[in-house]
């Protein structure tokens, strides 16, 4: 991986977002049952859906890759079928059609809402809480990895280091709420239906298309301020992340392991912007005051279960500013992770 000079466009991309793993394939060559990606029309679901593909060709095993959304874009239907990935449409807010879907034994569950939550509360509470009673119900008899967030952590401060699976949640504003209220959905589940579970606290991926490393990336490239008030964060690369997802079923455990899942850095916002500044040949301007309190995550348990990223930081960061510097595309979805009072 670290070998890649630069990647151009979104076909090269995406290639090397579902680069497997040794242990994926490792493992894959011993897990049972087929894999079901649910909420796969997200940002990472696609990539993710058709790593599980790759992985399980080069294991030399026939499993049945599915992915489940509304798929409100046809387009992110076709490139997932077009990579050999199953689809079946669901509404997961109707009880009657998840209860239509397939029972299959492995889980990735990646539904969820984030962005427009101030304004419409009710409607992220639904979707983080509602939908999960009942897939967890549904598939009592798989195991899941179910995606949550570090955001259900409270802000540190940077000479704490992050915070660790054992601290307790303190989560800041509705959404990070809800985002709990889910993982104790289905913990309630895992617990009352003998359900392995693991739960799957990520922040940030990074794929050159979105994340907090393009979010930064941009700005300079524009010309814009870069805003300090959260002077560090944490990174992985998507590729490493979705292994790691995948990984997660070997995991999955009564009552539910919690995992964090990032990147191993602490990483200043100042380095990253300055780093950036010297690739465009750009002069850096900050704005804000730099403030000591940020989502950090100690993700040492994942390091040590299923080895260190394969991308290293500098190599991101290189391969972001190439990207935009040729004309790369972004998703319009920042991350906001300068955001620190909640509201999204």
């Amino acid at each position: 991986m670290s070998k890649i000079s630069t990647i151009h466009d979104e076909k090269a991309l995406n290639e090397q977002l579902v680069i497997p793993h040794p242990r994926l394939v490792d493992l894959f060559k011993t897990l049972d049952g087929d894999i079901m990606v649910i909420g796969v029309a997200g940002k990472m679901g696609p990539t993710l859906a058709a790593l599980a593909v790759r992985a399980s060709d080069q294991a030399g095993v026939n499993k049945k890759i599915y992915g489940v959304a509304r798929f409100s874009d046809p387009a992110s239907r076709d490139w997932l079928e077009s990579h050999h990935v199953t689809t079946i449409t669901c509404d997961l807010l109707q009880a009657d059609q998840v209860a239509a879907l397939p029972k299959i034994k492995n889980i990735i569950y990646m539904a969820g809402r984030k962005f427009s939550t101030a304004g419409s509360e009710e409607l992220t509470w639904a979707m983080n809480t509602l939908a999960p009673t009942w897939v967890a119900e549904h598939f009592k008899e798989s195991r899941i990895v179910v995606f949550s967030t570090g955001c259900v952590y409270k802000l540190v401060d940077i000479a704490q280091g992050g915070s660790l699976e054992s601290d307790p949640p303190e989560p800041i504003g509705e959404y990070a709420q809800s985002c709990l209220g889910r993982e104790r959905i289905f913990a309630y589940h895992c617990t009352k239906n003998n359900t392995p579970m693991l739960l799957y606290r990520l922040n940030y991926a990074n794929d050159l298309r979105y994340g907090v490393l393009y979010d930064i990336a941009e700005k300079v490239w524009n010309d814009q301020p870069i805003n300090l008030t959260v002077p560090f964060f944490n990174v992985i690369w998507q590729g490493d992340a979705n292994n790691y997802a995948l990984l997660a079923l070997s995991a999955c455990t009564v009552p539910a392991t919690i995992m964090n899942i990032t990147g191993p850095e602490t990483v200043s916002t100042r380095y990253v912007a300055q780093t950036f500044g010297r690739l465009f040949g750009k002069k850096v301007r900050f704005e804000g005051d730099e403030g000591r309190r940020c989502y950090l995550s100690n993700a040492a348990l994942c390091h040590r279960t299923f080895g260190y990223p394969h991308m290293p930081l500098e190599k991101m960061l290189q391969l972001q500013a190439a990207w935009l510097q040729s004309g790369g595309c972004g998703l319009g979805k920042p991350t906001h992770f300068e955001v620190t009072d909640g509201k999204y």
